[in-house]
């Protein structure tokens, strides 16, 4: 073979190499997360000492064949991240078949529908009834849904791109009755969504709780949260969530996660 042949061969080789390595890294099975503060605090960064669980379920899944991007946004309701465009909508365009969501909403979903600061409050329950609204914040009339409606919304788009939906019941705020932790309607809801519009479903609260009242409240208080916040966990609290949430992913491999799980 002369110079001229050989060096055509070599580029042409070049070209099918750097083809297989686009086409491997399109291949990776890509994950969005999606909630509130309790997914993802700040910045995610632990700046101010607290963490959400969607900053470390990456630590538990192989990384050379999972993406995870963490989308939660602190403050926000399943109302206020479905209806802002710049959130659900962005993450919307970007999905594709076989994608997955993982989404975890309800702390703020029991806010005041209306208000003068956030207006992020949603219809308690899993109706489809509505309330139509003058949103202070945007300067227009709002129909505002119950919470479980808006989880159905996104499986519903989520579905629609060909992508997977997987809802998670909101963990447990570090409130206890009787020596037990005290469960909140949303996780219900949650699952009444997950079931009526056939999403996958993750019963975090019962995870958590089991976990919590194991280990008993003076273990959980010292080491999970702070004395003057009972619902955002410290570093070691929402790692214990992330790590929950491997471990059902491991333990059920219909939903298809569990190959990727870090043994």
């Amino acid at each position: 073979m002369n110079k001229s042949k050989t060096i055509a061969v070599l580029v042409a080789l070049c070209g099918v190499l750097t083809l297989s390595s686009f086409l491997i890294k399109q291949e990776k099975q890509r994950i969005y997360i999606i909630g509130d503060s309790t997914v993802r605090n700040g910045q995610g960064n632990g700046s101010n000492g607290q963490w959400g669980w969607g900053s470390f379920l990456a630590d538990y899944i192989d990384n050379e064949a999972v993406e995870v991007y963490n989308k939660a946004l602190g403050g926000t309701s399943s109302r206020t991240y479905f209806t802002n465009r710049s959130l659900w909508q962005t993450i919307l365009d970007s999905l594709g078949p076989g994608d997955i969501v993982l989404m975890q909403f309800g702390h703020n979903d029991s806010s005041p529908v209306v208000d003068s600061t956030r207006a992020r409050g949603t219809i308690s329950g899993n109706s489809n009834d509505y309330q139509e609204v003058n949103n202070p914040l945007l300067k227009q009339k709002e129909m505002v849904y119950s919470y479980g409606f808006y989880l159905r919304q996104f499986v519903k788009n989520i579905q629609n791109r060909g992508a997977r939906a997987i809802i998670c019941s909101p963990i447990p705020r570090n409130k206890w009755e009787a020596g037990e932790v005290v469960r909140s309607e949303y996780a219900k809801w949650a699952e009444e969504a997950a079931t009526q519009s056939s999403a996958e479903f993750i019963p975090l609260q019962d995870l958590v709780i089991a976990a919590y009242q194991q280990q008993g409240k003076d273990y959980v208080s010292k080491h999970y949260f702070d004395a003057k916040d009972a619902t955002h966990t410290l570093k070691e609290g929402a790692v214990l969530n992330a790590k929950l949430i491997a471990e059902y992913f491991s333990n059920k491999p219909e939903l298809g996660l569990a190959q990727w799980i870090k043994k």
